[in-house]
């Protein structure tokens, strides 16, 4: 096959430059956004190894964490209610399943040695979306999506920790863990969160009560400045989370924006509409502008403001957008005034990151840097295919149904008691008496073996 001189040279450049002609989306039109999800999905979904003979389901492996798996499958739950393709939902529904642990609360024993609250808190979060979606239901002898949020709720609601800081729950779970000692945003701000959306889908105003006292917390230890509206990481408790900022951790992350915005966005649903949420949603948004406004432009376009600038980013951090876009989309379903606001960035956003796949040898990467004109930032993996995922197709937020509840489309069955480990683990330790008596016979049978064995051994 003949080429002219000239597209060889120019092949040449766009390979060396890492350019490629990314996918085209229109964030008006379903087809385009449909299109570009699935193909972006798939890509995701190559790097899963968990539906492999020998592989545990629910686990990508090193260098992805545990909670970013988790996330991953919300993600996927996500592709399913938007654009009706169900041929990953019997991988999703196995991976959540498999990863529910002894006390069916998201605490399997292998992830101990570096759990989160955030880390179990991002399980929940994909067991609610299931819900909300009305994801189908797992078999009725499994966990059911809802019993598994409130499994995590009872289970974090006693860590909430007053020996410093005037309360609010530890990074991680147990002490042996390194960040013990700090009490983090996301942490406190997912469990802000699904104690709002459980307030929402039960009607259970006590899941409300402790929502409003997740809050109160972060405020009044200044991980939301309330003049400004920023949001800062976490503080150290050695310092009883002080007055002063020694201890305290101000980066800004897109996610802990994203989920406390979209909580209070849950809690303004469920109050009606109350002016309190009403305003703590509008400062929220404006400083989340912040996230929209990369250095050397284009303006409008979502960017990750601590590190990728600078292509500093961890692997945890490169999937932070998608939570940031499937929590704006949320706000926007839950408190529509916020539309006008949001859909340009988020439509503008996903423009840039279909503009900035369509990498790697096959095509088909996506990059993390959007800013970039089409350029490759030579990035790529789970986090990077997710954040474009969530971020295109949470396009179609507008004109979707809000979140089903209890009362209204929800079929998830939930469990106020779930997560109690000594319930959960009687019920599956209890001896029957027919149990007892079969044991028996078998050690009786056992003995009668063994006596006849050595007498015939015995025997001259």
């Amino acid at each position: 096959m003949w080429f002219p001189l000239g597209l060889l040279w120019l092949l040449a450049l766009m390979q060396y430059l890492h350019l490629a002609i990314g996918y085209e989306l229109d964030p008006l039109d379903r087809y385009s956004i449909s299109n570009v999800s699935q193909r972006v999905a798939y890509k995701m979904m190559q790097y899963y190894p968990g539906n492999q003979t020998g592989q545990a389901p629910g686990i990508f492996g090193e260098p992805i964490f545990w909670w970013q798996s988790g996330a991953v499958f919300g993600g996927l739950i996500d592709y399913w209610y938007y654009t009706g393709d169900a041929g990953y939902n019997n991988a999703t529904t196995e991976a959540i399943l498999f990863q529910v642990g002894d006390d069916r609360n998201f605490m399997p024993q292998n992830q101990s040695h570096s759990m989160g609250n955030d880390d179990q808190c991002f399980w929940a979060l994909t067991a609610m979306s299931a819900a909300e979606k009305v994801f189908p239901d797992p078999p009725p002898d499994q966990p059911q999506w809802v019993a598994l949020v409130q499994a995590v709720f009872n289970s974090q609601v006693v860590r909430w920790n007053m020996e410093n800081c005037g309360g609010g729950l530890n990074w991680q779970v147990f002490k042996f863990n390194e960040g013990y000692e700090y009490k983090n945003t996301i942490s406190n701000g997912c469990f802000f969160q699904i104690a709002a959306r459980l307030a929402r889908y039960t009607g259970n105003d006590t899941y409300a009560v402790w929502a409003e006292k997740a809050w109160d917390w972060v405020e009044a230890v200044r991980l939301i400045n309330t003049t400004t509206w920023e949001v800062f990481d976490g503080h150290q408790t050695k310092t009883n989370c002080s007055k002063t900022r020694q201890g305290l951790d101000d980066k800004r992350w897109t996610y802990n924006h994203g989920i406390l915005l979209a909580g209070a966005a849950y809690l303004y649903n469920y109050s009606k509409g109350a002016d309190k949420w009403k305003n703590r949603i509008n400062g929220l948004l404006q400083a989340s502008d912040f996230f929209f406004q990369p250095p050397g432009g284009p303006a409008d376009t979502m960017f990750e403001a601590m590190c990728e600038p600078w292509r500093t980013c961890n692997y945890d951090q490169r999937s932070f957008k998608a939570y940031f876009s499937r929590f704006l989309a949320l706000t926007v379903n839950l408190a529509p005034f916020t539309a006008k606001h949001i859909m340009p960035k988020l439509r503008n956003s996903a423009i840039a990151a279909a503009k900035h796949c369509a990498n790697g040898d096959d095509g088909n990467n996506c990059g993390m840097q959007w800013t970039l004109n089409g350029q490759w930032d030579g990035m790529y993996g789970v986090g990077e295919q997710l954040s474009a995922l969530e971020t295109i197709q949470n396009c179609l937020i507008g004109g979707m149904p809000s979140p089903a509840t209890q009362k209204d489309r929800g079929t998830s069955k939930g469990d106020a008691n779930a997560g109690d480990a000594r319930k959960t683990r009687g019920k599956r330790t209890k001896v029957t008496t027919p149990q007892k008596v079969g044991a028996a016979l078998a050690t009786i049978i056992i003995v009668i073996i063994v006596v006849c064995v050595s007498a015939w051994v015995a025997m001259p």
